[in-house]
């Protein structure tokens, strides 16, 4: 039973990101375009399908204006300071933040494409991102967290390796990750 549950959790966490966001975007269109639609019908006798979408477009933009000014933070603390109070709640708001951050925002984690020499004997290296770089907490001071994204796939491994077998790479970041993920069918 233990199995099938951190089974469900990790299936949950595979998924959320994408439902979550697909239904809010759903039930913000469904609203705007209810709303918009009655307004434009009285007072212009019209409808103009779609609207709503547009609505929303501007809505996030918005969002993500204010989101990343001085004026949010109030609303942020607050905000952390409930989610602190539900450990289920918590914990699921935490995942998907952290996955959120890691692709966007200021905190990006995977913003340091690398080449790591995965097999000497072989020169067998795999592309990768530096996700952190000090691992002092583990008592590893000589090497570094690297992430690699599995190909056609949303998943991948997080590998504690050396970091004389680490080497950066010019590339963007998110060149570098659509190739890996499918497979180096885009190219760099």
């Amino acid at each position: 039973m233990k199995k099938i549950l951190t089974y469900f959790l990790q299936g949950l966490l595979y998924i959320a990101p994408f439902g979550i966001t697909a239904y809010i975007i759903y039930v913000l269109f469904s609203f705007t375009d209810n709303i918009l639609e009655d307004l434009l019908k009285k007072y212009l006798g019209s409808d103009i399908p779609g609207l709503g979408l547009v609505f929303i477009f501007f809505f996030l933009v918005l969002v993500g204006i204010i989101g990343s000014s001085i004026l949010a933070r109030p609303f942020k603390i607050f905000f952390n300071r409930l989610i602190e109070k539900a450990p289920l709640l918590k914990f699921i708001y935490s995942a998907l933040n952290d996955l959120f951050s890691a692709f966007v925002g200021k905190e990006r984690k995977f913003k340091k494409p690398v080449i790591v020499l995965v097999n000497p004997i072989s020169n067998l290296e795999k592309l990768g991102f530096i996700t952190e770089e000090d691992l002092s907490k583990l008592d590893e001071k000589e090497k570094v967290a690297v992430y690699f994204p599995h190909s056609y796939n949303f998943s991948g491994e997080l590998f504690i390796v050396p970091k004389n077998q680490v080497r950066s790479i010019d590339v963007n970041p998110a060149d570098l990750m659509k190739f890996i993920v499918s497979g180096g069918a885009t190219g760099i």
